[in-house]
């Protein structure tokens, strides 16, 4: 044992850990983690300009490097702040560990009134982490810090909080430094992986149906190897997009919308109710499965509280994806399931009829979203706001590389896509990252542009810009009669991007990113590129189908129970 501070012991257990990089601000509560961080030449601080874009790029690193993101921030608002980066991470189970600081020790829970104080601080972030412990005093960190690290890899990652009152931070006592836990991937027992692949083996038309828990345990050749040794066709979810190269001839495509919202999607549920098996594979199965009670699914999930949520008639095997993936193969070729004909032709049948919807419902989005992909490397990360284009880009842009496809899942956080991509060019910082993002959000971090800058953080990032809240005041318009207070007056973005140092670029036209990306990616500095798009509408489909039937366009029964 040695004598340390609360700080002095943090910061060597985070070492321990394998951390690198922490992101947050510098604060009074926390002034000795600052300066143990100082004097620790293995990790450096990001210093963001918000909390909430600290929370989004330790979000963003976590998802590019497969590794806890760290986030410092100072009690009362700087927890509140982060909430939001929080809650998208605990969407998209992004392994991040928020370090708060508290008020002193005698003033917790008394509702003093003192500075930075919330009563109940865990409260305000519960719903949204996994684990949560106050420590107060030195020799309670290094457990701590070892325990919020085995929950984050264990189990389904999800966000974690860790609290440190100041004098734990400054006091100083003999402190035992722990070693990482040991821990194993989860695999489901041999009979019910056998009971499994027999019933796959013997099906019919088997699917597979991949979500982000394939990407989360490193699955993605795992899945491979299933897919071309069984021939099972897949398709992914959102979240999975990448989980397999949507080029492979037995990939259907990506992410299913409601039926009846959009033809082309219809026909990837005409898929899905055909099948007899589905096996989920790290899925939510959000919608429910499309299959219905009429098949049978195999669900693998590491989250047992989603293995038997779906339907009754369910084969749960609770494990980690790419272990299970892996224990599960050798039984499906003692079961005969390698012996199935090739379903390609059905596959590449599907995949015209989508391509032909796509041909004949062709918005605006859809070659702008070819120009991009055409003119960036297969292997770019690209980072998805909550615009139309990120909407679109679930179904319709193409990934074949793990991992490069992130958007902000369920949570739909608007603006988290500017500083998420730094976090991710901070994990792979020889990788190019590009952000696509409308005005609105950008403007909600656009100041991290500082952080950028500072720490030469050189994203591209592709701002569509309408000056509108422009999804919202689509919606008003269209179904309530007209727009209100969804105008935005903006900044000229080129002017407002080089007076922090960074390069701004200007499109005429859309079309013309298929030129200025492979430029702003050659750059040496961050990159802003202002793309006017103007009144660019949703696909009538879409509008047809979809918009009339959700709750907050009119009333539906079941709204107000009696």
């Amino acid at each position: 044992m040695a004598k340390l501070s609360g700080g002095e012991a943090l910061v060597k257990s985070l070492v321990r850990e394998g951390v690198e990089v922490v992101f947050g601000i510098p604060g009074i509560h926390m002034s000795e983690i600052i300066a143990a961080l100082r004097d620790e030449p293995k990790i450096r601080m990001v210093t963001t300009r918000n909390e909430a874009g600290a929370a989004h790029m330790a979000d963003g690193y976590a998802r590019a490097s497969g590794k806890p993101g760290i986030v410092l921030t100072v009690p009362g608002a700087g927890l509140y702040n982060a909430a939001t980066g929080l809650a998208t991470a605990y969407a998209r189970s992004s392994p991040v560990l928020v370090i708060a600081a508290q008020v002193p020790r005698p003033q917790i829970g008394k509702n003093l009134e003192v500075y930075h104080e919330v009563s109940d601080q865990p409260s305000v972030v519960r719903p949204v982490t996994k684990w949560q412990r106050l420590v107060l005093r030195p020799r309670e960190i290094p457990d701590a810090v070892c325990e919020a690290f085995r929950q984050m890899r264990t189990g389904r990652p999800r966000p974690v909080l860790l609290e440190i009152p100041p004098e734990a931070g400054v006091e100083r006592e003999e402190v035992a430094l722990r070693n990482p836990a040991q821990y194993s991937r989860i695999v489901p027992s041999q009979e019910h992986l056998r009971k499994a692949a027999q019933v796959i083996a013997h099906s019919r038309l088997p699917l597979i149906f991949a979500g982000g828990g394939v990407g989360l345990s490193g699955a993605e050749e795992a899945l491979l190897a299933l897919v071309e040794a069984t021939n099972i066709p897949v398709i992914t979810s959102s979240g999975g997009k990448g989980a397999i190269p949507d080029r492979h001839p037995l990939c259907y495509g990506a992410c299913l919308s409601p039926a009846g919202e959009r033809p082309e999607m219809n026909q990837l549920f005409e898929v899905m109710q055909s099948a007899d098996v589905v096996i989920g594979i790290g899925t939510r199965f959000s919608l429910g499965n499309p299959a219905g009670e009429a098949s049978t699914l195999v669900n693998i999930n590491i989250d047992d509280s989603e293995l038997t949520k779906v339907q009754s008639n369910t084969i749960p095997l609770h494990g980690d994806a790419k272990a299970t993936v892996e224990a599960l193969l050798p039984f499906l070729i003692e079961a005969g399931a390698g012996n199935r004909t090739s379903p390609v032709e059905a596959v590449s049948a599907a995949r015209r009829l989508i391509a032909y919807h796509d041909i004949r419902l062709k918005e605006p989005q859809y070659p702008i979203l070819d120009a991009m992909r055409n003119s960036i490397p297969e292997d770019t990360f690209v980072v998805w706001d909550s615009t139309k284009f990120g909407y679109y880009a679930r179904t319709h842009y193409q990934v074949n590389y793990p991992k490069t496809f992130i958007d902000s899942g369920y949570s739909f956080n608007l603006g988290f896509s500017f500083p998420a991509a730094l976090g991710v060019k901070v994990a792979e910082p020889n990788r190019p990252v590009v952000s696509v993002i409308g005005d609105g959000g950008f403007m909600f971090n656009s100041p991290e542009l500082s952080t950028a800058v500072s720490y030469g953080i050189n994203t591209t990032t592709i701002v569509f810009r309408d000056d509108s809240y422009g999804n919202v005041a689509y919606d008003l318009d269209e179904f309530f009669a007209g727009i209100y207070e969804t105008d935005l007056l903006n900044p000229d973005l080129v002017k407002f991007t080089e007076s922090f140092g960074a390069v701004g670029m200007r499109a005429d036209d859309p079309m013309e990113l298929a030129t200025l990306l492979p430029l702003a990616l050659d750059c040496q500095a961050p990159v802003i590129i202002d793309v006017p798009v103007g009144d660019m509408p949703l696909p009538r489909a879409k509008l047809q189908a979809h918009l009339p039937s959700v709750p907050w366009v009119v009333p539906q029964e079941g709204l107000i129970e009696s």
